[in-house]
């Protein structure tokens, strides 16, 4: 499918205007940074990188994300992140939510950190009425004192450990048979032990929650720093990679110019991070590298033109047979930038806040990643040719050895 044919739009006329819109990007977006990271002594980075505390929360239904959103919001953790999470071998995970709290100093605090999201959850979705614990919530050593001291199987002096291993039993059946969360106590009268004077007690001394805290984590600073060093080595190996190819199946120009391309995207992407205020995560940097590849992709499509180009068009000077082969092109580059930014677009627009970011990357990316391809790296290679190669197209000594011996013998 070709949507123009006969364009003949003089790209590298504009180059001076696209360089200029470039530098333009780059300057505000990293001005911004500037603003935030040392004036205003703030961070891009999310909790992946930064550290913090991650709880796991389970809810009996759909989490209803914005309602939990806005009573973190109002219990003064706005800055935490919400993120839902499914695992397809643990049953009951689709209705997982991880919510991350900002760094803290020590491992002491691990606790202080799920006290606080249980605050917030009983707060905003009721549970622990009337000054009555959890039952969702408790742990056995703590069910197992309680049923001590209530004694409904009236076992007096000697209960000895029958309350312990009841209350395993009791919180082993709501966790491995009920997902964790109990919505009736009549759902463990199968429970062995569970009698009826058992399930009163029960109910007459714990409440019943909608959600239960499954687990939480601290991540340390140290493992933050290791991730971002990992995550950095991570793109700068791509990029590598990348320019090898290039330098192989080209020439070292095509593939400095097409790497130059990615840093600018990638650049501007983080600028535009930073003016919307949004975070750097592991997601985000999963998104950047899939950037970085889509972005290289449009760039090879249009110097393998070139160099095709390149052999029916000797007689012209390079910059037109640049024009042409974008010209030739723009079909296949409206094409599949364009499905792709729509599909990215209705991410972002409809995806939802866990997306949110990931999404923004993707949406941002592919415009400037297809912008850069005609509009940075393709001036960068007529720029090259112009001061070392001469107006004709003897840039592309491009393509292999093979093919120069092939061409020379063709004209022997």
């Amino acid at each position: 499918m070709e949507f123009f044919r006969g364009v003949n739009v003089n790209w590298m006329g504009w180059t001076k205007y696209f360089v200029a819109l470039s530098l333009f990007l780059l300057a505000v977006g990293w001005f911004s940074i500037y603003r935030t990271v040392v004036v205003n002594h703030g961070t891009m980075y999310g909790i992946d990188f930064r550290g913090g505390t991650l709880v796991y929360v389970r809810f009996a239904g759909t989490p209803p994300i914005d309602q939990l959103r806005n009573g973190l919001r109002q219990a003064g953790l706005a800055n935490s992140t919400i993120q839902g999470i499914s695992d397809t071998q643990s049953v009951g995970s689709k209705n997982d939510v991880v919510i991350g709290l900002e760094q803290t100093q020590s491992d002491e605090s691990l606790d202080a950190g799920k006290q606080k999201i249980l605050d917030v959850l009983h707060s905003t979705f009721g549970g622990g009425a009337s000054g009555k614990p959890d039952f969702n919530s408790v742990t056995p050593a703590d069910l197992a004192a309680d049923l001590t001291r209530k004694d409904p199987l009236l076992l007096g002096t000697n209960a000895g450990d029958r309350y312990t291993q009841l209350a395993n039993r009791l919180t082993a059946a709501r966790d491995s048979g009920h997902s964790g969360i109990v919505t009736s106590f009549d759902q463990l009268k199968n429970v062995d032990g569970a009698t009826a004077p058992v399930l009163s007690a029960l109910t007459n001394d714990y409440s019943l929650s909608n959600f239960a805290i499954r687990d939480a984590e601290i991540v340390g600073p140290r493992v933050g720093s290791q991730l971002r060093r990992q995550a950095f080595f991570a793109t700068l190996y791509a990029l590598g990679g990348m320019l090898v190819y290039i330098a192989l199946r080209f020439e070292w120009v095509y593939g400095a110019a097409a790497v130059i391309a990615v840093f600018h995207d990638v650049l501007i992407t983080l600028g535009f991070f930073s003016l919307f205020h949004y975070e750097i995560s592991l997601t985000v940097i999963a998104a950047l590298l899939t950037l970085v590849g889509y972005s290289m992709n449009d760039t090879i499509v249009i110097f393998d033109r070139v160099r095709e180009n390149l052999r029916l068009m000797k007689r012209q000077p390079f910059p037109e047979i640049v024009n042409k082969s974008i010209n030739q092109t723009l079909s296949r580059t409206i094409l599949t930038s364009g499905l792709t930014f729509l599909t990215v677009l209705v991410l972002y627009l409809l995806g939802g806040e866990v997306l949110r970011a990931f999404s923004f990357a993707m949406v941002v990316g592919v415009v400037v990643g297809t912008y850069s391809s005609f509009g940075i790296a393709a001036p960068i290679v007529v720029v090259w040719n112009k001061y070392h190669g001469g107006q004709q197209g003897t840039a592309v000594r491009a393509g292999s050895a093979a093919e120069k011996r092939v061409m020379a013998a063709a004209r022997r």
